[in-house]
């Protein structure tokens, strides 16, 4: 695996991990978590001023999708290990 992925897949993680820490403090909720990617997501879907093939285009939209997934999975107490949330992202796109 590229180096550059696993430095990513870490990343992504840690996000996840610091949004439920923002969560367990009451900073944010879960709700506002998922509107905040939601909104996210929708204006990568929507950008139109760059012309990004399908494939880059899904590859953009990957980190957020895992970030949804486990912000859901954490609401309901659950947590997962990357690769997981990464089959989750490949089954539902």
């Amino acid at each position: 695996m590229n180096t550059a992925n696993l430095q990513l897949e870490g990343f992504i993680m840690a996000v996840a991990a610091l949004s439920d820490m923002l969560v367990a403090k009451g900073v944010v909720t879960h709700q506002e978590l998922s509107a905040a990617l939601g909104q996210a997501e929708r204006a990568v879907e929507q950008d139109d001023d760059h012309d990004l093939t399908d494939s880059n285009r899904a590859a953009t939209l990957f980190p957020i999708r895992v970030l949804l997934l486990a912000n859901e999975a954490s609401q309901r107490g659950k947590k997962f290990a990357f690769s997981d949330y990464a089959e989750l992202v490949g089954k539902l796109t």
